[in-house]
């Protein structure tokens, strides 16, 4: 995708604050866009084509040469604007917890940060079934910035700025309105920890489905923040989580009005990995839920 192209996709981005705000192609969240609207559409043309599959910590936990292309793209697509700016990708840790923790340590004191996920999930990629995406993230000492979601299936590029709102087709992004969990659409996802997180994720699940109007799993923790965020879910939690599978799609949800943070009720942080996100309407009936259900996932960290 050429700058026009780029500039084409954000030029609606603020048009509704009292302040015009232009996003030139040499700005953070264009870069962001660029790269993963490139990375995007590669990936796209290697539907099918996977010929070297491993696996990390899981056997649910996958990689294909195709998450290593992408995110080596996008690297160099961000260092060429960029160089001084550190970059933490997926393939560059090692899989578990502490991994993620000591990669976020080793970054700390970086001005700027990129966080990315060339293929959040990988697994629906692998199969074919079209419900994966690229998540860009950048954060300034700490705090994230700039978040770009692509969905190359649908090629839906969800965009926010801190501060400036969040986007999707040029249309400014609002959580929905649903009050109760009863009325709610909920998703999750199903961890690769067998043995330790996806218990408390299943125990979760079985307290809320009849708590909640449905209930959905797409595979992608990343679609799953921006669909909070356009207002299509009311909520999504997941145990297990990384900072790259979260940071773009925080963002998201906040700058569309929403609320993200951890299942005990805490804060948000690059390095919290059991994750709530929602209308904010819903946001403490849900974490109660979870609660009483013994399912935060604090248990196991």
């Amino acid at each position: 995708m050429d700058n026009d192209n780029t500039e084409s996709r954000v030029s609606a981005l603020n048009q509704k604050d009292k302040t015009p705000y232009v996003v030139t192609s040499k700005s953070y969240t264009a870069v962001a866009i660029n790269a993963a609207s490139k990375a995007g559409e590669w990936i796209k043309t290697r539907l099918g084509t996977v010929t070297q599959l491993t696996t990390k910590s899981a056997v649910g936990d996958l990689v294909t040469e195709v998450d290593k292309g992408a995110e080596q793209m996008i690297r160099k697509l961000i260092f060429t604007h960029f160089p001084d700016h550190a970059i933490l990708g997926e393939e560059g840790v090692e899989p578990g917890p502490e991994a993620s923790a000591k990669a976020l340590e080793k970054y700390a004191d970086e001005e700027y940060l990129w966080i990315v996920d060339p293929v959040d999930g990988t697994t629906n990629f692998v199969h074919g079934f079209p419900f994966f995406s690229v998540s860009i993230a950048l954060a300034h000492k700490g705090e994230v910035i700039v978040g770009v979601i692509y969905d190359p299936s649908r090629d839906e590029m969800f965009v926010a700025e801190k501060g400036k709102g969040a986007y999707v087709h040029g249309k400014r992004m609002k959580v929905s309105g649903e009050t109760t969990l009863e009325q709610s659409l909920i998703a999750t996802g199903f961890p690769v920890g067998r043995d330790s997180t996806l218990p408390a994720n299943m125990a979760g699940l079985t307290h809320l489905a009849p708590k909640v109007r449905n209930i959905r799993c797409g595979g992608s923790a990343a679609l799953h923040l921006a669909y909070v965020a356009a207002g299509r879910l009311t909520g999504f939690w997941e145990i297990g989580l990384n900072a790259w599978d979260i940071a773009a799609g925080a963002l998201l949800v906040t700058e569309s009005g929403g609320q993200i943070g951890d299942t005990k009720g805490g804060a948000f942080h690059l390095g919290i990995r059991q994750v709530v996100a929602t209308n904010g309407a819903v946001h403490a009936e849900l974490v109660q839920a979870l609660q009483e259900a013994e399912a935060t996932g604090f248990e196991n960290s």
